[in-house]
C-alpha cells in the first residue's frame, strides 16, 4: 500500500516536470496549475493560428498556375499546368500570346480534372521578346481569366 507521503512525493515531482514544461515561475500548486492551464491556451491559439495559414496555403497553392518557358531557336515552348480546369483559360492564354506578338505555331491542351498546355510560339515582330516576359503575361492571362 502507497502512504500519504509517497503520494505527495509523487504530486510533488509531476508538478515540478509541469512547472518546467510550461515555464512557470509559481511556487505553489494552484498557481502551477493555473500557469499550466493558460499555456495550454496559449498552445491551442497557436494550433489554430498555424492551422488557418495552412489551409490558406494550401488553397493558394491549389490556385497557383505553374508555368514554364523555354526559349528555341525561334521562339518559346510554353508549359502551364494547373489543378484545376477553368473555362476560359485557353483563351485567356492564347489572346496574351496574340498581345505580346507571339504566334502559335503548335498547341497541345487538355483539360481532364486538371489543366495542361504545351504550346510552341514564334515571335511575329522584328522586336525580341524575353522569355520572362512570356511567362508573366500567361500568368496575367490566368489570373484575368473571368472564371478564376
Amino acid at each position: 500500500m502507497v502512504s500519504k507521503e509517497q503520494k505527495r512525493g509523487v504530486l510533488h515531482e509531476k508538478l515540478q516536470i509541469l512547472r518546467s514544461v510550461t515555464h512557470s515561475h509559481a511556487g505553489d500548486n494552484m498557481s502551477i496549475i493555473a500557469d499550466a492551464s493558460s499555456y495550454i491556451k496559449d498552445l491551442k491559439q497557436k494550433i489554430a493560428k498555424l492551422n488557418q495559414e495552412i489551409a490558406s496555403a494550401q488553397h493558394a497553392n491549389v490556385c497557383q498556375p505553374l508555368v514554364s518557358v523555354e526559349v528555341l531557336e525561334n521562339g518559346f515552348l510554353v508549359n502551364v499546368f494547373m489543378d484545376k480546369c477553368s473555362p476560359g483559360v485557353l483563351a485567356s492564354i492564347l489572346e496574351a500570346f496574340d498581345e505580346i506578338g507571339l504566334s502559335v505555331l503548335e498547341a497541345r491542351a487538355t483539360c481532364a480534372g486538371s489543366f495542361r498546355l504545351q504550346a510552341v510560339g514564334e515571335e511575329e515582330g522584328e522586336d525580341p521578346i524575353d522569355a520572362r516576359a512570356v511567362e508573366q503575361a500567361v500568368v496575367q492571362a490566368i489570373k484575368n481569366c473571368p472564371s478564376n
